[in-house]
């Protein structure tokens, strides 16, 4: 059965992270689904559009992942809403994947409690936000149990493709990395 991921996009959120996860997970196989926070049309931070799927309060929650761009103002904007909020505990109950990279782990896990005893890593100078139960690592990607976060724009690859080995396996994530020229 194919895996299915929706990755959220707010207003402002950061292009490289968000369109690279996208097409890595596309490529993989996986069926992505793009949630706008609160239209269809979102606004990246560097004025890049892009049209999502659909909006955040139409979709369904039966994913096998979440995924959670960074850049500000759109992971402010995914911290303050209640259907991000909700959407991350009913995946974190379930045992679901959810992936944030940048300041998104920092800003919009944090807050939920679901970084408490575990490792995570965030954009640089963010980690106070990580809350004292988190473990701040400086690795690029960490991944500890159902949560992967990743450091920002230069990692969103990497991020990606963990992603991917995560839901399919090594072998998906090798093959996307190698048509990918990925080092």
């Amino acid at each position: 059965m194919k895996k299915k991921v929706i990755v959220v996009l707010a207003d402002g959120f950061e292009e490289i992270e968000g369109i690279t996860i996208v097409d890595i997970l596309r490529r993989a196989g996986i069926e992505v689904t793009v949630g706008g926070l609160d239209d269809l049309k979102v606004q990246g931070s560097h004025g890049i559009e892009v049209s999502a799927d659909i909006k955040l309060d139409e979709a369904g929650s039966d994913f096998d992942a979440c995924v959670f761009p960074g850049g500000m103002p759109g992971a402010t904007h995914l911290a303050l809403s209640e259907k991000v909020q909700g959407l991350i505990q009913k995946m974190n109950n379930g045992k679901k994947i959810i992936a944030a990279i940048c300041v998104s782990p920092a800003l919009v896990l944090a807050p939920t409690g679901i970084l408490k005893n575990k490792a995570a890593t965030c954009y640089p100078d963010m980690q106070a936000h990580l809350g004292e139960d988190a473990s701040y690592k400086t690795d690029n990607v960490v991944i500890d149990g159902n949560i992967i976060t990743s450091r920002g724009p230069a990692t969103a690859l990497a991020f990606s493709l963990a992603i991917v080995e995560q839901l399919i396996g090594r072998e998906t994530a090798e093959k996307v990395k190698k048509a990918t020229l990925a080092v």
